[in-house]
Parts: C-alpha cells; structure tokens; sequence
C-alpha cells in the first residue's frame, strides 16, 4: 500500500467526481450579526503570520505569535466555521510554529502532529513522504488537488511558499470526492496584504545547506495588493556526492473589485535538480541485521553519483474569487491551471552477495508529465429557521487531469543486448569503472486521461451550544486509459456523505462524534487483466476540543482527544505473485486515539504536545502471509513534545529557546508476501531537538538542531535491499529581517 517504488498499476488521485447531493430546504434568510462579522473576517485581506519582536516603553521585549494556535481552517469545512465546530480532527501547523521549529519540509513539519508519520524515507530531497492513521494521504493546494502522478501523492512544493498546513483527518470524500480513508492534507498560499511589509532571510547550516528567500507586500494602488514570494537553496544531501538545488517564485496579487467583490490571483513556479541522487536502497544486511563484515556507513552511496540525477520542473496559476451578495450569502470559486514534468535517472543497488560486500545494481530511467485544470464553486450562506441558524454549503467542483508516464531497467527484461551497471564493494565504493548505457527510449506505462464532476451540500445547524452537521456528495468520475493501445474507458461514480454532532459549552470544550464514509478511485487492473473498482471506506470518530475561551486573554490553547475507526474496503495490496502489480482484495481496519495540543502562554511560552497510538492492519485477504500484517511505515506508538521559553525582562530580554523530544516506536517497512514472514521492521527511537534564538524588533536570530545526539537509524527499510536512513543531526543558523 505504498506509491514510492510502486511504478505502475496504481493510480490514487482523489477528485473523480460530479457530486449530488443532500441539499437544503428553503429557508427565510435572516443574518446573524455574529455569522455576519464571520463571513466579513474571511474576506478581510490577510496579514501576515510571523514571529514578531515588539519593544515596550520600560524596555521589555515582546514575541509575538498571533496565529501559533490555530482556531480555524477553511479545509476542515469548506465554510469559515471554527475548528471546535468541526466534528472530525484537524491538525493546523501555523507559519509562526513552522518559523519557530524551523521545519524545512512538510515531512519535517508533522515531527510534533499526532497520527501523522513523516520522514517515511528519510530525508528525502524531492518529496514529502506522510501516512495518515496508515494511509498515504493526498495533497492539495489552496483547497484544489495538487497534479499528483500514478505512483507520488505530493509535488514536493516549498514549504516557505505557505502560511499553514492544514491536515484533514479520516474520511474527506464528503467535501473532496475521491480520497483515501485517513485524510488529506492542504498548503495555504500566502496571500497578499494591504499592510507593506515583509522578510529577507539567510539560512546556513549542516550538509553546506544554503538558502536564501524573502517574501515582500504591500498596497500598489487603490484596491490593488502584491505579494512576491521566492527562494533558492543550495545545499549538499547526507548522502555522499549528492547535491540539491531549488529555485520557487509564487506572485500574487490581489484586486478589490467592489465592496463586496475581491479577485486574489495566485501563482508559482519551482525548479528543482538533484545531482548523485539515490537516498538508500541500502541493504538490510548492516543498516538492519548484523552484517559480519560490518555497519553499513550512512552516508554511503551506491548509485554512480556521476551519472545519477532528478530533475523538476512545475508551475501554477490561478485564482480566488469572492462575491458577497449581502451579509448571508457568499460565493467563492477557485481555479487553478497546473502542469508537472519530471525526469529521473538512477543507478541503484538490487542484490547483495555471499561475501556480504558486493552489491550488484540496476539503472532506473523515469518520466512523468502531468498537466490539469481544475475549480470549485461553492455557496455559503447563513441562515436561521426559527431558533436554528443554518451554515449552509453548495458546492459543484471540476477536474480534468491528464498524465504520461514512461519508465525503463536496465537490465531489461525483454532486451538483453544492453549490459546492467557494474557492481560495487558495499563499504569502499569505487565509481565509474564502467560506462553506463542509457537507453535511447523508454517504455510508456501510463497515458490517462481524467475527469472528474462532485456535486456537494452541508448543513451545520446549530441550537445554542449544540452544532449538527450533515454533509454528502455525489461523485461522477470518467477515466480514459490509452495504454495498451486499445483505449478504455471506466466511470465509477459514487455517494459519500457525513453526520456528526457538536456541543460547545461556554468555557469552550467540545465533546463531538461523526460518522463518515470515502470512496477511492483505483485505475488499472491485476496481472490478470482484472479491472479495479473503487475502495469503499467508513469512518468512527468520537472526541473532545478545547479552545480555552473561558480562561485569560493571554492563554492561548487549543487542545484535541480522539478516538477514531477506519474500515476499507477493496483496497490495494501488493500482489504477492507479482510484486509489481497489485490485488484488491479484503479489508484494511485501522483503528486508535489522538491527542494534540498546541499552546502559547503569555507570549513567554509555546508548547507543541502530541501522543497518537495507530492500529493498522489488514483484517481481510485471500492471501495468507499478508493477513493480520500491520501497516506500512505506520508506527502503533508516536510521542512528542516541544517546549520553548522566550524572556522578555532584563538583559536577556528578546532570548529564548527550546528543546523537544519525539518517540516512534517500531513500525513494519513492507507487507510480507512469503511464508513464512520475512519483517523488515524499523525499530523503536527517540530524538531531541533544540532551539535558541534571539529577537530584537525586526530581526530574528536563531539556530535549530533537530537529531541533536546525531542517532543513527533506519527510516525505512522495506526489503533486503531497501533500506533508508533517517535524519541525521541538523543544524541550521537562521538570520531574518523583517520589516
């Protein structure tokens, strides 16, 4: 159940859809001041979230950071309803947590998120790699499905392109269509700001990691807004011989077109190249089991860093569109056109002999292109029915994708005149003893046209403290496959929908239960030539919020318990006969509790708090080695807590810093498909992290280590010769300057 290696067959892309659905009754408009002022803060222009040092007359230094603690995300409901209104779990990582913590990637970002595991393959240079109560989510930008290929969920996007990440828990096919089970997450663009201000800063740090970026607003004319975006980076991998490069820019502007009408347009572009690229495919003989020659060396490279090399390139441009038609009713459409390209070339290891120290080796030839438009339209509106006030949501969304994908192995299969790489001594690598071929063509996997149409409606009713929502969905999805060369064409269409319940009480906790279901679409048939059909999923959720609202001004607090059920079925499991297909077969359960919390006490203290226990497993299968197997990359037991102290007093005033801790426990790196069982299971480890900084009004000084002790560990491995290290110590020295 894992895209990275998997380099045909499958085909996760959520969206396929039209929807129809459980719309509302006619109901007498009548505007509550509160859902008002609401639907007035959602259209207000942004200011930016950062942490910010402020000057007092006695000389006290305060940092600020306003939006550390979440309390909204328009993912978790499409509307601009509060996070403790929401019955399902959200997870928010704020721009102002992701400057403190000094996450360089989103798979870096979920270090101190329950239910969330990241960093599934290490450090890896191009992609976030994330799993989600067990299952891989999808990724969407700015509420739009990012252009993801047949065997990646995530485009890799910069992180300092965004304002938040907002992650959707469980089941989202009620507002998002096609997804899987355990959620989705999304990247918030930053947006332009009436205010002039901004940033330029400098980053230095371990692996000769260099950076640059800067991101400047403010008002053009009357009613016009811009922001600009960008960064570059030059840093080497922890790998031997592997360096990266990355140029993003992201333009927006923003026109206020009337009182009530407001165009935000939004664009990006990324350029990314990766020279000697291969992170792992290490055997599991010395990184995992004892090997008698010895320890596998973590930065070893078994690929042929003169020949190896990924390169990217993508970009995007859109829109969003608000109208407001009075203080009850709005309309929001955004659209945004995308195209991807990558192209990859790797030499990688694929056996280990008897001595232990020769590794034989493959070459890998990959590309992917990816082009697709795509919108959502959408009504919200509020309304009250006597003593009821009504949030309602209407919804129509549309997506056209298209992808071509071609790889090859050398040595191939079917064309033995082209000789393999040579092989290379495991512990003193020693490269170009022989030339590489690389093949004029490759093969053509994948030419898939789709096209998906949703249809969409939620009402959340509210009664005093007490909040119903009802949401559903119908799903329309065509799907046209030009590969073998009679084309074909599948539609699977779908209904999803969702029922939960909300109590609010004044002191701001919130019991709350839900019940959901998702559907996946799956292009692509078995070895046999059996076609998939769509996985079927279903959601149990029950828990409690807590926003602190009945405590001081200067306690920010938002705090999540969760019990959750998750049951799929038809998923897609490796086939145990052809480990480059897949079978649907069975059923997936994953079941367990989460508990977050974020804090920011008197703008001294910032507390980042997590604990999530996961029991994924297949419950279902006609084949026996794989029944009762857990989850890959899915650790049942993950712990975090990052605690960090700002003085603001004295001649320390604008000092601070930080330490954390972060628990994994073991976790399988691949199904078993043999009897008996052979585990590749990663083992239990524990992290440190740290933090010192100092803030004077408009810069920021600061240096954050991440894997402090330098532990060595394994942060995957998923067969004899597919082993990852995970992070070792990271330090980056960050300068900013803000104004």
């Amino acid at each position: 159940m894992d895209n990275k290696g998997n380099f045909m067959r499958r085909f996760s892309n959520p969206g396929i859809c039209r929807v129809a659905l459980l719309a509302g009754a006619v109901m007498l408009p009548a505007a509550v001041q509160a859902q008002a002022q609401d639907a007035a803060a959602a259209d207000a222009v942004a200011e930016d979230s950062v942490v910010d040092a402020v000057k007092q007359g006695d000389g006290a230094i305060v940092v600020t950071a306003r939006r550390f603690v979440p309390s909204g995300a328009i993912t978790a409901s499409k509307t601009t309803a509060p996070l403790i209104e929401t019955p399902q779990s959200v997870s928010v990582i704020s721009r102002d947590q992701i400057d403190l913590l000094n996450f360089i990637d989103v798979q870096q970002a979920v270090r101190y998120t329950a239910g969330v595991a990241g960093e599934n393959y290490g450090p890896d240079l191009r992609f976030d790699f994330l799993r989600v109560r067990g299952f891989v989510p999808i990724q969407y930008i700015d509420g739009l499905q990012a252009p993801v290929s047949d065997t990646i969920d995530n485009v890799g996007l910069d992180l300092y392109g965004f304002d938040a990440i907002d992650i959707l828990k469980g089941s989202a096919s009620t507002l998002y269509g096609s997804t899987p089970p355990g959620g989705i997450y999304n990247l918030t663009s930053r947006r332009p700001s009436t205010r002039t201000g901004g940033e330029l800063q400098v980053k230095y740090g371990t692996d000769d990691f260099k950076q640059a970026a800067g991101t400047i607003t403010g008002e053009l004319a009357n009613g016009v807004s811009a922001r600009l975006t960008g960064l570059y980076r030059d840093r080497d991998g922890q790998t031997d011989y592997v360096t990266a490069r990355r140029a993003y820019v992201a333009p927006a502007v923003a026109f206020d077109i009337g009182p009530d009408t407001k165009l935000t347009a939004l664009g990006y572009y990324q350029w990314d190249r990766v020279n000697g690229d291969t992170n792992g495919f290490l055997p599991a003989n010395g990184v995992l089991f004892a090997n008698p020659v010895g320890k596998v060396r973590r930065g070893i490279n078994l690929g042929e860093p003169g020949y190896n090399f990924y390169r990217r390139e993508q970009w995007g441009a859109g829109y969003e569109l608000t109208h407001r038609f009075s203080g009850a009713l709005r309309f929001t459409q955004n659209m945004r056109w995308t195209d991807y390209s990558e192209y990859q070339q790797t030499v990688y290891a694929t056996g280990l002999l008897a001595d232990n120290r020769t590794v034989t080796r493959s070459n890998f030839l990959t590309r992917d292109d990816t082009q697709q438009f795509a919108v959502d339209n959408r009504f919200d509106a509020n309304l009250t029915t006597g003593a009821v006030e009504h949030r309602l949501l209407v919804g129509f969304d549309y997506r056209n994708y298209r992808e071509a994908s071609a790889f090859r192995f050398i040595p191939d299969f079917f064309d033995s005149s082209i000789p393999g790489p040579p092989p290379i001594d495991l512990f003193n690598p020693v490269y170009g003893t022989a030339p590489i071929v690389t093949p004029a063509t490759l093969n053509p996997v994948t030419d898939v046209r789709l096209k998906q149409y949703g249809l969409y409606a939620q009402d959340q009713m509210k009664l005093g403290g007490l909040i119903l929502t009802l949401s559903g969905r119908y799903d329309w999805t065509k799907v046209d496959n030009y590969i073998p060369a009679t084309p074909t064409e599948t539609k699977q269409d779908k209904f999803t929908w969702r029922a939960g319940a909300t109590y609010v009480t004044d002191a701001g906790l919130a019991p709350y239960v839900s019940y959901s279901t998702s559907f996946l679409v799956n292009v692509g048939s078995t070895a046999a030539g059996v076609r998939f059909v769509p996985s079927e999923g279903k959601q149990w959720e029950a828990g409690v919020k807590y926003d602190a609202r009945g405590l001081s001004d200067d306690v920010k607090l938002f705090a999540t318990a969760a019990l959750f059920r998750i049951e799929q079925n038809n998923p897609l499991l490796t086939d145990p006969n052809s480990p480059f297909n897949d079978i649907q077969t069975g059923q997936v359960v994953s079941k367990g509790v989460e508990l977050e919390a974020v804090a920011r006490l008197y703008q001294k203290l910032s507390i980042n708090a997590s604990y999530s226990y996961t029991d994924a497993k297949i419950t279902r299968t006609e084949f026996a080695p794989e029944l009762g197997a857990r989850l890959e990359a899915t650790p049942r037991h993950k712990a975090s807590l990052f605690v960090d102290y700002t003085q603001d007093t004295g001649a320390l005033a604008g000092f601070g810093g930080g330490a954390g801790v972060r628990y994994l426990s073991s976790s399988p790196g691949v199904t078993p498909t043999t009897i008996p069982a052979v585990l590749y299971t990663t083992p239990a480890v524990t992290l440190f992290d740290a933090t010192l900084h100092y803030d004077i009004p408009g810069w920021r000084l600061a240096i954050n280590g991440s894997n402090i002790f330098d532990k060595r560990y394994a942060g995957r491995c998923n067969g004899p010769l597919g082993c990852f290290f995970g992070q070792s110590r990271q330090v980056i020295a960050t300068a900013t300057k803000r104004f």
